[in-house]
């Protein structure tokens, strides 16, 4: 899940080098938090949430067919 995660981020950015994706496990959940560049923030979320929701849907797919529960943050920091 993680490196499905990290090529389709890393492949929205316009720096890829800034990409960090940490997995924090939360009561048999797996968060994956994201964190990028600043001025990249925005192509992940996307128009209205979009592309961060669809990101989120096809993680949560790809861990249901293997049995896990997963979703995906994106964390700026200051």
């Amino acid at each position: 899940m993680q490196a499905f995660l990290e090529f389709v981020v890393r492949e929205l950015v316009d720096d890829p080098a800034s990409v960090s994706i940490t997995p924090v496990e939360r009561g048999g959940l797996t968060v994956y938090e994201i964190r990028v560049a600043q001025p990249d923030a925005g192509k992940i979320i996307g128009r209205r949430g979009g592309t961060i929701q669809a990101i989120r849907s096809v993680l949560q797919v790809g861990a249901a067919k293997a049995g896990r529960r997963c979703t995906v943050d994106l964390v700026e920091d200051e």
